[in-house]
């Protein structure tokens, strides 16, 4: 598995952060085997490094975390952790007119633009729990897996 891309979305990285299941949480899993090394270097987007940072300081008032706590959980969890993408300045115009032309509308622009970085870094795996938001990702080659099914093939 350490020889695969993984790239994770923002769902697997604050269920892997946040206790939001059982201490046996698939993401909580993935999370702990970033942080020993199982995974060579994975990947994920600055935007989802955003969303984690607003997602954890707007949950439920029992889970929720100040601004400059969930400032930490990013460097610490995801930044010094994760390889953070961006998508080229070159192909910031081509994404926005492609998603113009397949008239994607609303929020979902926000995971087509986390998939094309995916794709575009050589991803071969993303690891979301927004299985159907990616999936125009395996017309390239990549695969969509959630955090149980990375977790099951990563023998964790």
């Amino acid at each position: 598995m350490s020889e695969l891309s993984v790239f994770f979305d923002t769902s697997v990285l604050l269920a892997g952060i946040f206790e939001l299941g059982t201490p046996e949480d698939p993401a909580q899993r993935l999370m702990d085997a970033v942080a020993k090394g199982h995974f060579q270097r994975p990947q994920t987007a600055w935007h989802c490094c955003l969303e984690l940072y607003s997602v954890a300081t707007r949950l439920p008032k029992e889970l929720r975390v100040t601004p400059a706590v969930a400032a930490r959980l990013v460097e610490e969890e995801v930044v010094e952790r994760f390889r953070i993408c961006s998508l080229p300045r070159d192909r910031r115009l081509p994404f926005i007119r492609s998603a113009a032309h397949d008239a994607v509308v609303g929020g979902r622009l926000y995971d087509a633009h986390i998939g094309e970085i995916a794709r575009l870094t050589g991803a071969d795996v993303v690891a979301t729990e927004n299985r159907r938001h990616f999936t125009s990702l395996m017309r390239h080659g990549v695969r969509v897996l959630t955090a149980a099914e990375l977790a099951e093939e990563a023998g964790l």
